[in-house]
């Protein structure tokens, strides 16, 4: 795909300093650029390099200005992070031309789908399965019975859509996720063994979700694991049965969500944190890397630590942790003082 300087001001409604004609037909970082790339210019530390760059088009903020020369057209706009991620978008063609079943694959006659579909090599489609228009499916994806997936969802190699599971529009689910396997569900007997509670719901995927690489999503004992509206899920997390994450949540990877939690919306949690189970975290409720949440937050909280406790609080108390040897060094001494002088 080639874009025009004068193209890419109009998708931006930006202005253009150099020439409308210059093309692009792929994106760079700034210092790293070639002939015919687009870049951007967001952080001022960068700025070094809008003289030097040998990106053909580079977008920049609209207050920026030069002071000596430079060879590449400059296209001002609001937020020039923005503006390159829509570019991004633009760009990112892959597998949004790609229709038509292969020939290896195996699919129920029983399917509906809608116009746009493409399914790869070594998929599998169950009974009464729905699909929407322009819904794209990887190799070896499986997909079980009815199942419903919206309009142009994409579903990457090697994932696994379960019995019943829901799934939105515009998703992106990536290589490898689980979509509806078994709660961890087990009820102890008098003998100290377990037996297997049946987990009979099943997973709701609401629209503009995007789940990472190796995360499994746990259908409901009961009813429904709820993921809502334009939730982002990294690689490697776990969100167990009965679960619900609020709208526009973001979880970095290795994170986990135990059992019957509701998680808030517009929340942002670190990596690796363990959320336990029966818990409501509300929302805007930003957790720290490596935290444990342990108990109920509240709107707004700001948490770190095992067991995660207010973030300012942390790091005051951080400043006394890491100096507790000094501290003690100095009570011991106190210690041997008083008993000497007894």
């Amino acid at each position: 795909m080639e874009y025009t300087a004068y193209q890419i001001a109009e998708i931006l409604d930006g202005s253009i300093e150099g020439d409308p004609k210059a093309s692009v037909s792929f994106v760079a970082k700034i210092e790293d650029a070639k002939k015919g790339a687009l870049a951007f210019l967001a952080n001022p530390k960068y700025t070094p390099h809008v003289y030097t760059t040998k990106a053909t088009i580079t977008l920049v903020s609209t207050s920026f200005s030069t002071d000596k020369e430079i060879k590449t057209t400059l296209i001002k706009v609001n937020d020039p992070y923005q503006s390159f991620t829509k570019m991004l978008t633009h760009f990112n063609v892959a597998g949004k031309k790609r229709n038509g079943i292969h020939k290896q694959t195996v699919i129920d006659e029983s399917l509906t789908h809608g116009e746009g579909l493409f399914v790869g090599p070594f998929s599998s489609i169950e009974a009464n399965v729905t699909l929407g228009s322009n819904v794209k499916i990887h190799a070896n994806v499986c997909i079980e019975s009815d199942v419903i997936i919206g309009d142009n969802t994409v579903i990457f190699s090697g994932t696994k859509i379960l019995a019943k599971s829901q799934i939105g529009a515009n998703c992106i689910i990536h290589n490898n996720v689980v979509v509806g396997a078994d709660g961890f569900g087990f009820s102890p007997t008098t003998d100290g063994s377990y037996i297997k509670i049946p987990q009979t719901g099943s997973v709701l995927i609401e629209d503009d979700v995007e789940i990472g690489a190796n995360t499994t999503i746990d259908r409901a004992t009961l009813g429904f694991t709820i993921i809502r509206k334009g939730v982002k899920l990294d690689n490697l997390i776990q969100v167990a049965h009965n679960v619900e994450i609020g709208a526009h949540t973001v979880i970095a990877a290795q994170s986990g969500v135990a059992g019957s939690t509701k998680v808030g919306s517009h929340c942002v949690i670190g990596g690796q944190v363990g959320i336990g189970g029966h818990l409501k975290i509300g929302d805007r409720v930003h957790v720290q890397a490596k935290s444990g949440v342990l108990r109920n937050l509240k709107n707004d909280e700001k948490v770190m630590g095992m067991p995660a406790i207010d973030y300012y609080n942390y790091n005051k108390s951080y400043v006394h942790f890491k100096n507790l040897p000094k501290h003690m060094d100095t009570l011991h001494k106190l210690d041997k003082k008083i008993i000497k002088d007894g």
